[in-house]
């Protein structure tokens, strides 16, 4: 199969859907590649690297023209008129949060397998996790720096010193976000609190932290009160595929300290805060009501390597399986791709897309004529 991974054209982002050791594996298998020119830079790649491994180097009109398209985020409005119908496209998508990229991908019958909606035989996201785990992290990294005064922030160290007090931070959402905050914000000795709906999930988060962490079950009355006394709120609430839930509305900025941090990750699904809207590296954060708001669509890629090496790891594996065998072929046998499958031939497959615009659900091995 023609593989083609274009440069990412999204606001700060580094990432790269390929880097040169992921090209060889698929050249390995029988691929061809075409790098889009300076595509690995922020990353650190050159060009020179993709050709050694016997990777083409061209430019963006020559990199669509490939049966498979590989991206890190979805694409943006400039990069539409490059596609073309029947071709895969694998890669973060978050449709349910963009309805101009849904209808484009109906309208030119384009086969989406979206990284975020894939899950495995242990019905784990496998290629959404390690960017969830990255987030998580970031997310207390970029709410201390924000804490400052000099941003709006309420001028708190996140772990205090001794004889005074350590901050709060909430936590909205126990999944892999969320407890990869938790042990950022455990380790620069923040007072931690955790909710979900999930009574298993807080057992665990319970057991692992030895019991040093506070759980709550996400009740609304329960969230209210912890608002009340928060530094930091982190919103990773996650319903694969479908837009997040407000869990944290307006009315609560009035109850919340002056100069907290609410940071969304979830935003990518339309975010978890009624208040949020998608912000950027260049200009991260907001002020609502005197809290603070960090909304950044994108967050690893500040962190452009490591995202880019730790997303790849996960998605190569698959991407090779689906260049080997077609999307039709592998959707059969591999329930993987078919959980992945966003739209095939004009029609929706997911149902959590469909039900954010009022569109049209296909099941998806209806789609496939499975």
């Amino acid at each position: 199969m023609l593989i083609g991974c274009p440069k990412e054209i999204k606001n700060q982002e580094y990432r790269v859907g390929l880097t040169p050791a992921n090209a060889a594996d698929y050249i390995l298998h029988g691929n061809k590649v075409i790098m889009e020119k300076g595509a690995g830079e922020g990353s650190g790649f050159s060009d020179e690297e993709y050709k050694k491994v016997g990777a083409e180097i061209a430019d963006k009109k020559r990199v669509f023209e490939a049966d498979m398209i590989i991206k890190v985020k979805e694409p943006i409005e400039e990069e539409y008129e490059y596609f073309r119908e029947n071709q895969i496209l694998y890669t973060y998508l978050h449709l349910a949060a963009d309805k101009p990229l849904t209808e484009m991908l109906l309208k030119k019958k384009i086969k989406s397998i979206a990284y975020e909606t894939m899950k495995d035989e242990m019905n784990q996201l496998p290629c959404l996790a390690p960017m969830s785990a990255i987030a998580g992290r970031l997310s207390i990294q970029e709410a201390a720096k924000y804490m400052e005064k000099k941003f709006g922030g309420e001028g708190v160290l996140l772990g205090g010193v001794p004889g005074v007090q350590k901050a709060n931070v909430v936590i909205l959402g126990a999944g892999v976000v969320g407890l990869n905050a938790a042990q950022i914000a455990m380790g620069f000795g923040a007072n931690v609190s955790i909710t979900d709906i999930n009574v298993a999930r807080l057992s665990y988060i319970d057991q692992i932290f030895n019991m040093r962490i506070n759980t709550y079950f996400s009740a609304p009355s329960t969230l209210e009160e912890l608002f009340k006394t928060a530094d930091v709120v982190i919103g990773s609430v996650l319903i694969p595929g479908a837009k997040a839930p407000k869990l944290l509305r307006k009315e609560h900025l009035k109850m919340m300290k002056k100069g907290a941090v609410i940071v969304d990750v979830a935003i990518d699904q339309g975010g978890c805060f009624e208040t949020s809207h998608p912000t950027t590296h260049d200009d991260p954060i907001f002020i609502v009501d005197d809290i603070v708001h960090y909304c950044v669509a994108n967050m690893p890629g500040a962190v452009a390597r490591t995202s880019t090496i730790a997303l790849t790891n996960s998605t190569t594996h698959y991407g090779i399986m689906l260049a080997e065998k077609g999307l039709e072929e592998i959707c059969k046998t591999n329930n993987t791709f078919l959980t992945g499958l966003n739209t095939y031939n004009g029609k929706c497959t997911f149902k959590g897309v469909a039900e954010a615009f009022g569109i049209e659900y296909t099941d998806p091995k209806a789609a496939l004529g499975n």
